[in-house]
């Protein structure tokens, strides 16, 4: 006997086909903001590291558009870099305790960098 199964019924339960997009999207919008940003902080870095340590820290310190530019930069970096890792914790970590676990501890670790870069600027 031939039973037809059709293809919802087939992946019927196996998860929202939704449920990625918000993550897709943030990855995406991380990446560009990042290509837009990375150049310039490294440019702003770069020129005052060959000064030496105070022109570096005068650069962010005493310069608006660069304790800005470092403001953005460094959270947008930190959470571009959770939502990667996310990823490969999801793939690679098969014990659902650890990696609920280590979901956890990438998410509180990330938002008290961020918090933390924002105090240095």
């Amino acid at each position: 006997m031939t039973r037809f199964i059709t293809d919802r019924k087939k992946v019927h339960g196996l998860g929202s086909a939704r449920s990625g997009t918000f993550h897709w999207w943030q990855q995406r919008l991380t990446a560009l903001a990042l290509a837009v940003l990375g150049p310039i902080f490294i440019f702003l870095f770069a020129r005052a590291l060959g000064a030496g340590p105070e022109a570096a820290l005068a650069t962010f310190r005493h310069s608006a558009f660069g304790a800005f530019v470092a403001f953005v930069t460094l959270p947008v970096v930190i959470w571009h870099f959770k939502l990667g890792l996310q990823v490969v914790i999801e793939d690679y970590v098969h014990e659902p305790v650890l990696r609920t676990t280590l979901l956890i501890l990438n998410t509180l670790g990330s938002i008290g960098l961020i918090f933390y870069a924002i105090l240095i600027v």
